[in-house]
This record gives structure tokens, sequence and C-alpha cells, in this order.
């Protein structure tokens, strides 16, 4: 399937179950709540025609939409902040690693783009509320390349859900990639597609 081909599938999904089926509101780790999300940002089984094989992982940055696949044509679809305009990086990946409440290092490139916010947090900032991976993190790899600095991750912001914000990575409310990070094993193909301009 190609790029036009998802972008017409993934745009004509209709929901077929209740919200409710789709995504408890219970305390996560024991102190994580569920924000207060817009019903439309709550995850959502939909159809996603196009032969997508189960088990696979596709970001649709144009609808800021997540969808990890099912079987049948269906799809859970997670409503996601993504990468800054020039940060947003399409192509094809793998999660090589996960993590729970994982430490944050900003990369070379982000402290160079912006040492005043970034600088201070050279050494990393460890797991917790405010780290900004949030809960959990999958750590997106490419062959020949190894880690791409890109993540699929949680945020202690979920006001950012749903906005062009980030700095590459795709992230979900803290209470969502808990509840994602457990569908998600390690060597899931990942594709993040192409805006759509």
């Amino acid at each position: 399937m190609n790029r036009r081909q998802f972008v017409a599938a993934s745009t004509a999904f209709v929901a077929t179950v209740n919200q409710a089926d789709a995504h408890s509101t219970k305390t996560h780790d024991g102190w994580v709540k569920t924000p207060n999300l817009p019903p439309e940002f709550l995850p959502k089984v939909v159809d996603l025609p196009g032969g997508f094989a189960p088990g696979e992982i596709h970001v649709d940055p144009s609808q800021f939409a997540l969808f990890w696949t099912l079987p049948e044509g269906r799809a859970l679809r997670y409503i996601v902040g993504i990468g800054r305009k020039g940060l947003y990086e399409a192509g094809e990946f793998y999660v090589a690693a996960k993590r729970e409440w994982p430490r944050w290092t900003p990369t070379p490139s982000m402290i160079k783009r912006n040492p005043k916010n970034y600088k201070k947090f050279a050494k990393g900032v460890p797991g917790g509320l405010k780290n900004p991976l949030g809960a959990r993190a999958l750590y997106l790899y490419q062959p020949g390349r190894g880690d791409t600095y890109l993540r699929i991750h949680g945020t202690p912001n979920p006001d950012t859900i749903g906005q062009r914000v980030s700095n590459g990575c795709a992230r979900l409310s803290n209470d969502q990639i808990i509840d994602f990070y457990e569908k998600v094993p390690l060597q899931t193909r990942v594709v993040l597609n192409p805006m759509v301009t």
C-alpha cells in the first residue's frame, strides 16, 4: 500500500465499538490518572481497510493518529502529538527496546537547536512524573542505522496531544502509553508516514 492509499484508508475509518471498550479510565501504576481529554482523543477501534498486517504501528501525522493494526481490517487508533515542522521524520522503523519510566537525555542536536531549554538537562533526567518521556517509551531503530532517537512515548503534558510539539517523537498521554506499551512486542514494525501538505 502506498502513501496515498494509506491516507485514503485512514481518513475513511469508522468507529465500530464503544470508546469505553477500547480504553479504561483506571489509575495506572498507582499514580498516573487518566487526564480529562476530549472524547475524540480517546483510543477507538476503527475500520482501516487496505490490507495492513496485524500487529504493526502506523502513524498518520496529518491526522495526529497512531494506528495499532488488528486482524480483519481494523485498528486501535490513538491521537498523538507529533514532531514540530522540520523535525518529523517519515520512514520505516522497528521497536528495538521498551522502557518503563524511562530516563530522558536530550540529544546533542536538541541542545544545539535550543541550548536555553535543553543544556541544563545534558546529564539526563531520571524517570518519573515530570520526565518528558512520560510513563513508557518504545525506542525506534532502523537496520544499519541503529537507534534513531525517535520514540513513541508518554508525556506529563497531555494538553500537547493532537499538536506538532515534539522533537520528532510521537507522544500519547501517560495512561494511554501504559495501555499501548503492553500490546507492543519487540521487533514490531513501525511506519511513520509522510506529512501530507
